[in-house]
């Protein structure tokens, strides 16, 4: 999941200056916004800290630190707020309406509340909402993820919907499944995932256990700006000073009385069984006289992983894993991986470092709230390393689901994947005669589409992204990197008792369904407008072009407003269209296929493109010919040069 924080707006080059006159009104503007600000900041410390800045931009007789102050100040106050955009919220944890902090949550928490009552048409009877949190925090500014947690807590019960805190740090699974666990009507996860260590989040839940998608997400923005849900409706801030005053938490739980410690360990205990019920959990394949079982090294990323991947591991009948000690406890300043992200450059250097020193074959890495897993392997011959890819992950489990438990099914079989993620599983679909269909990118859509599935009857086996995100066997409708944690294992015995690994294991796959190569990646640009002109230069007026160079275009389908699709009857796109998400995709007539969106949360413009191999083609004859391609597509299609896209070896 990425950063909702706004991009900085810049003027266009033919803008005026403004005039001191207008800078003078917008600098008391921000400290306007400021001082209300600080009148309802339950937190003393960020209120305090708001309230020296504006004491600051007084002092004449300081001038600089005076326009220090003043410069602090509009970036946290300008005239807008921090985004509830995919899923819910994340961004810096600092005072004002652009961070995450406690008046933002209460904020946040009031308007989704309202939001539930008003679906609800008004009646609060059986209404229940479920928090769970992570370990993240800002000491300096008194912010944390379980202090959030707390806040939604008392806004929900001030709204008269009951609400349970699961006690202590969760992973965010386990508040997925919760949610349809205890018949919640929403649930909240304060979490920025992967995110660097000042972020934090705050993920909601639908009833179905899924991420909310539209409309459901507009009605809860549009709820939490309302008037009445911008000032806190009752001293929430004192209510807690009360209760941290009063409660031991030896006998409270985690949450100073307002978690709930039983409940916690009964949807935990809940989750493992839905596990063992779910087919997943196959016989361990015992290692022969000619191979040696893996040996898995785990990293939970100074996450909240661990607990729960050691009880995969024992759900599943694996031999324990070793954990990597430096990494193993939940740790909010994340001291070895600046960027918690598996997929990350270097982010796994330490577990292979330790794998390597203990003999480990596999790495096991579940990102800070344990939803993603990477996976990397060492070759017991070179000792060179293979860090997966989210397409060759997805690919591995969807393979081995259809063998293991899709074949034996009485219902249909289906499986999902991002349109961004690889075509194989649609052509393994193809051949083995299970359905496959291809989704939005972002976990609430494949979330969503597995549970219409399901409602048709399919067993659903597998959904996932090319970001590492994995749900297995219909757990929850959201990735699970504790229960694809399991899968893995489980796998890898059985690969490894054929004297085989992933990587070898992997290639056979590819050698029956054909190589799938990916080129994917993104250029720089800090201008929104230039990605909307280059997709209007795609557009061509309606006219998609037939060619890219040599290479035929098969067909196009362009999920911006108002929507085309060449295969389509009615020429419209089968998936949902937007103005705001734009998304262009070209196939060619030798099985490339390219795809270019813009980050919905960074300065980003993505691209990007696979290519199958011919049936025996070699996989050094299909790179080779996917660079040659990518490079002409890239350049025909998108201008770089002329459109100021800057490559990220060149930022």
């Amino acid at each position: 999941t990425s950063s909702s924080s706004s991009i900085p707006w810049k003027p266009p080059a033919s803008s005026h200056p403004p005039t001191i006159t207008a800078t003078m009104q917008a600098n008391q503007a921000s400290i306007t916004r400021a001082k209300e600000w600080a009148d309802i900041d339950p937190n003393p410390s960020t209120s305090l800290h708001v309230r020296d800045l504006i004491s600051r931009t007084e002092n004449i007789n300081r001038p600089d630190d005076s326009s220090m102050a003043l410069f602090e100040l509009e970036a946290l106050f300008p005239n807008k707020r921090i985004g509830f955009g995919t899923a819910g919220l994340r961004g810096a944890m600092q005072p004002g309406p652009m961070g995450m902090n406690d008046l933002v949550v209460i904020q946040t928490a009031q308007g989704l509340a309202r939001y539930i009552l008003q679906c609800n048409n008004g009646n609060k009877a059986n209404l229940r909402a479920v928090v769970g949190y992570d370990h993240r925090q800002n000491e300096s500014c008194n912010l944390s993820s379980k202090q959030f947690a707390m806040y939604t807590k008392l806004v929900f019960e001030q709204a008269g919907i009951a609400c349970t805190v699961l006690d202590g740090f969760v992973a965010t699974p386990i508040l997925a499944f919760a949610v349809t666990e205890i018949n919640a009507a929403a649930g909240i996860m304060v979490t920025a995932s992967h995110n660097p260590k000042q972020d934090d989040g705050y993920k909601v839940y639908w009833n179905n256990g899924c991420q909310i998608i539209p409309p459901i997400d507009e009605g809860i923005a549009n709820a939490i700006v309302e008037k009445e849900n911008l000032v806190p409706w009752t001293d929430y801030g004192e209510q807690l000073r009360k209760l941290e005053a009063n409660i031991s938490t030896e006998t409270t739980g985690e949450c100073y009385g307002l978690s709930d410690p039983e409940e916690t360990k009964r949807v935990e205990a809940a989750y493992f069984r839905s596990i063992q019920a779910s087919g997943l959990v196959s016989a361990v394949c015992k290692a022969t006289a000619a191979s040696t079982p893996p040996k898995f090294a785990y990293t939970a990323m100074h996450g909240v992983g661990y607990p729960y991947a050691e009880r995969s591991f024992e759900t599943f009948h694996l031999d324990p894993f070793l954990a990597v000690p430096t990494q193993l406890l939940p740790d909010p300043q994340f001291p070895t991986v600046p960027f918690p992200n598996p997929e990350e450059k270097g982010a796994l250097d330490n577990a292979m470092a330790f794998a390597k020193e203990n003999s480990c074959d596999i790495v096991l890495a579940n990102d800070p709230d344990a939803d993603r897993l990477g996976v990397a392997e060492c070759c017991r011959e070179s000792g060179e390393w293979t860090v997966f890819s989210g397409d060759q992950i997805g690919t591995l489990l969807g393979h081995w689901l259809w063998e293991t438990v899709g074949k034996k099914s009485d219902k249909p079989v289906a499986m999902c994947a991002s349109t961004v993620s690889s075509k194989l599983l649609a052509t393994m679909g193809k051949v083995e005669g299970f359905h496959f269909e291809e989704t939005l990118t972002g976990f609430k859509w494949i979330g969503s589409r597995a549970l219409a599935l399901k409602d048709e009857g399919y067993l659903v086996l597998l959904g996932y992204e090319e970001a590492i995100g994995f749900s297995c066997g219909g757990i929850t409708p959201d990735k699970d990197g504790i229960s694809a944690l399991g899968v893995i294992g489980t796998m890898a015995h059985s690969v490894y008792s054929n004297g085989k690994t992933l990587k070898s294991h992997l290639q056979e796959i590819h050698d029956k369904y054909g190589e799938f190569l990916c080129n994917n990646g993104y250029y720089r640009c800090d201008d929104p407008a230039i990605v909307m002109r280059i997709m209007d230069q795609m557009r061509n007026g309606g006219s998609y072009c037939e060619r890219v160079g040599s290479y035929e275009v098969e067909s196009v389908r362009d999920l911006g407003s108002p929507g085309f699709d060449s295969t389509t009857e009615d020429k419209r796109p089968t998936l949902p269209i937007s103005a705001s998400s734009p998304m262009i995709t070209f196939r060619f007539t030798n099985g490339c296929v390219a795809q270019f969106r813009a980050s919905g949360t960074e300065p980003k413009f993505k691209y990007y493109i696979e290519l199958r191999g011919c049936p025996g083609e070699s996989k050094p004859a299909v790179q080779k010919r996917l660079t040659e391609m990518s490079a002409l597509i890239l350049e025909e299609l998108l201008h770089p040069k002329q459109n100021g896209l800057i490559i990220p070896s060149s930022l």
